[in-house]
């Protein structure tokens, strides 16, 4: 489906190749792009997948094995890419970090925002910087993850002053690059002061946190340096930019969104959904703040002003359910399934506390309805199509009512609204949602955060990057439509 009109990106003169590397904490991804002709190609090199490991009582990353897998992704992409490759730049999930010594080597693994440290630090957070205060200066949910809570736990482990990096900046800094932190990724510290777009010394001051160990903070876009040896010296990564794009990789997802204008709401989907609109500035309201609306930064300088909701947690987590119970169920499955079942006469709070926790999902589901006085469902694995199709019901009314609210607090009127991640491709769910919604569904790439990625760094390498900005969301978003 169109988008309108914008002058589309003429395909470089330069046809050397990029590669992307996306971490996820499930799967770890690097992908090549390449010019055929006038179109560009990209081509997935090498996927790991990723998992944290358990040492003691802490929950940390295996960054040596992740290293390991971006090397044997970047030989095989440069094995592909006879004609050279131009940059490299690297996306992946927020809040996480590595401490470094003051020579510039790892410290230690770098600890899992589920670690359970995280639940004490809040609390002792809270008492020296009230939630109401930090949530006025950074404009941002109080979520445990948040890497502010996993420096003070560090800090209250007596290991408080070492320099930290983001891992996306990190790998960056691994490849070559000099130590930063991009902003995206920087807004999901709760460090930064959504203002200023800037640490906030006020954060640092009253928790005792080390200012310097934090990096100076650069747009998406900014060349942050050249591949160093060994890989630099293989003939096809010779000379190859190291690119800061999105680095959080739901920016780089919304990155990779091929709209212009302001009538676009989204949703990135997939295990949770968030559900949002890029905005110019922040916006802070006591209703934002009451229904858990968050402000993170976004390519062009924005704004990706959104909340979580359940997703295809739900499914999965019933799937293992059925599957202890003898019946194996695969989501294209309930999803044939479910669409040939009528429209349930009621649904469910998809974000009651009780369904974001592991287990019986279906015991749950039935628990809500008969407290509301409604029949439960049969919980036989056979009957497994009518859970799914109250879910998915269930998931579009939500959809809905968060982007009605999204609409009145943000005074904006959406015609459109994309769906990416690996939700887009659950055809029924889209269709529930267009009705829903009233919106024109459009259904983007399921790795968005790859096209986000290659999007920032044609937009760097070609019309350049704003010191304090970084590329525009403008020029972003012509070379995103011109990557679908």
């Amino acid at each position: 489906m169109s988008v309108e009109e914008r002058r589309s990106p003429v395909p470089p003169s330069d046809r050397r190749a990029l590669i992307a590397i996306d971490l996820g904490a499930e799967s770890c991804r690097v992908s090549l792009l390449r010019w055929h002709g006038e179109q560009p190609v990209i081509e997935l090199v090498h996927r790991a997948s990723n998992a944290p490991i358990e040492n003691g009582d802490a929950l940390e990353w295996d960054i040596a094995r992740i290293e390991r897998e971006i090397d044997t992704g970047l030989r095989r992409a440069a094995a592909l890419a006879t004609e050279g490759v131009r940059s490299i730049a690297v996306d992946g999930w927020a809040v996480d970090y590595a401490r470094l010594d003051a020579d510039g080597h790892l410290l230690a693994n770098p600890r899992c925002y589920r670690d359970p440290r995280n639940v004490a630090a809040q609390a002792a957070v809270h008492l020296l910087l009230p939630p109401d205060r930090l949530r006025e200066i950074t404009g941002l949910q109080l979520l445990s993850i948040n890497t502010l809570y996993q420096l003070y736990a560090d800090q209250l482990a007596g290991f408080s002053h070492a320099r930290w990096l983001n891992l996306p900046e990190y790998i960056l800094y691994r490849l070559g690059a000099r130590q930063i932190a991009e902003y995206t990724n920087a807004t999901h510290t709760q460090l930064l002061h959504q203002r200023t777009r800037d640490w906030s010394p006020e954060i640092f001051d009253r928790l005792g946190l080390d200012r310097s160990s934090a990096a100076t903070i650069v747009p998406p876009g900014a060349r942050v340096g050249t591949l160093a040896p060994p890989l630099g010296d293989l003939p096809s990564l010779r000379g190859a930019e190291l690119i800061a794009p999105a680095c959080h990789d739901t920016a780089s997802a919304v990155a990779g969104i091929p709209a212009h204008g302001d009538d676009w709401a989204y949703i990135s989907s997939g295990t949770w959904s968030l559900v949002g609109t890029v905005l110019h500035s922040p916006i802070d309201t006591p209703e934002a703040r009451e229904k858990n609306y968050t402000n993170l930064g976004a390519v062009g300088g924005r704004i990706c002003f959104h909340r979580n909701v359940n997703g295809m947690w739900l499914i999965r987590q019933s799937i293992d359910e059925w599957r202890s119970r003898g019946r194996e169920w695969t989501v294209a499955e309930l999803i044939a399934a479910a669409e040939t079942l009528p429209a349930p006469t009621a649904l469910i709070d998809v974000d009651e506390p009780e369904l974001l926790l592991p287990g019986n999902i279906p015991a749950r589901i039935n628990a809500q309805l008969t407290r509301r006085g409604l029949a439960p469902l049969d919980e036989s694995p056979d009957n497994a199509p009518a859970f799914a199709s109250l879910i998915f019901h269930s998931l579009a009314a939500r959809y809905a009512q968060v982007l009605a609210d999204i609409s009145r607090i943000a005074t904006r009127t959406f015609t459109r609204l994309f769906i990416v991640g690996g939700g887009s491709r659950n055809t029924f769910l889209n269709r529930l949602t267009a009705a829903a919604t009233g919106l024109q569904v459009i259904c983007g790439a399921p790795e968005s955060s790859t096209i986000g990625n290659f999007a920032v760094q044609l937009a760097s390498l070609e019309e350049g990057a704003d010191p304090r900005t970084g590329v525009t969301a403008e020029a972003t978003a012509s070379w995103a439509a011109l990557l679908q």
